[in-house]
């Protein structure tokens, strides 16, 4: 998870040029959207507490290093993202868990994605003369693009390692 967000803080700051798009995107819109499929997995192996054990951990390294290999603002802005949206991913998937199996990455994701765009951009790059509501706009669309996306490789997953059945659990 840490290594995912280091990558996305280091390419959010070099715009997506292929097709003439560097003004909708940035490069790290392809390396973040697999925190929430980790997360996801994490969840549903471990529980919603240990989920956040993980979280806490991601958060602690990612801001580290970040701040060593990202500018200030983006590190702030990627940590303060990064813990509000992983959060809310754990809890909303932790309160979905007994519904079909895709449902509970899915709105997870979707929601969390939200939440995370709008902070991480308007945190890092509000102010800048850099167009980044468009990005932020275009990065959610990539994010929830990946999301359904991985929901085949998430199901292959979940057939193949137990669904946690401690005290967090509801099914």
């Amino acid at each position: 998870m840490c290594g995912c967000v280091l990558a996305a803080n280091i390419l959010v700051q070099f715009p997506f040029t292929p097709f003439g798009l560097e003004e909708f995107l940035t490069w790290g819109a392809f390396t973040y959207p697999v925190t929430f499929l980790v997360n996801d997995l994490a969840n549903r192996r471990l529980g919603l507490g240990r989920t956040r054990m993980v979280v806490y951990t991601g958060f602690a390294l990612a801001v580290l290093l970040s701040a060593l290999l990202a500018t200030p603002r983006i590190a702030f802005a990627s940590g303060t993202a990064f813990l509000a949206s992983q959060l809310l991913d754990a809890t909303v998937f932790d309160r979905l868990r007994r519904r079909a199996w895709w449902m509970p990455p899915l709105a997870s994701g979707f929601i969390s994605a939200a939440l995370d765009t709008v902070v991480f951009f308007s945190l890092a790059f509000a102010a800048t003369g850099l167009p980044w509501q468009s990005w932020a706009l275009c990065d959610y669309g990539v994010k929830l693009g990946m999301i359904l996306v991985f929901l085949g490789p998430y199901r292959m997953l979940i057939d193949r390692m137990p669904a946690w059945q401690g005290p967090t659990a509801r099914a």
